[in-house]
């Protein structure tokens, strides 16, 4: 990856340690970000993104330009999630961009995402170089 392609923050959301974990490295070894917010819950990273709207100068700082998302959670699933960051502000919902990064090889988890707007890939776990390369081409 060059520079021009390096993002300023991303967020990891899966309540799996484990696969956080191996993403994280993933996403190092690539050198896409400096800047990596890892929540093991949908709740927390809601809460974090909502912190931040109140914060309202440089937020770009802190808003993370990928969200990869688990879907199958408990407490709040990744399309909960979703129907939740629906009611961001504009900025915000413009501003961060949603992967679905999940094990699910269900059609309906397909399907539902790709008629979402906020969801701009569908990928399965665990992120490989060739996968985060191919999503920053797009």
């Amino acid at each position: 990856m060059t520079n021009a392609t390096k993002l300023n923050a991303v967020m990891l959301i899966d309540d799996n340690e484990i696969d956080n974990l191996i993403n994280q490295k993933m996403i190092e070894s690539v050198n896409l970000s400096n800047n990596i917010f890892i929540h093991s819950g949908a709740k927390s990273a809601l809460e974090y993104l909502r912190n931040i709207e109140k914060i309202k100068v440089g937020v770009e700082n802190f808003l993370p330009e990928l969200i990869f998302l688990d879907i199958d959670m408990p407490l709040m699933d990744g399309f909960q999630f979703i129907d939740e960051f629906d009611k961001l502000s504009e900025n915000t919902k413009s501003f961060c961009n949603i992967v679905l990064l999940t094990s699910s090889l269900d059609p309906k988890d397909v399907s539902k995402s790709k008629k979402n707007n906020h969801v701009l890939k569908y990928l399965n776990k665990p992120l490989s170089q060739d996968s985060l390369r191919k999503l920053i081409e797009t």
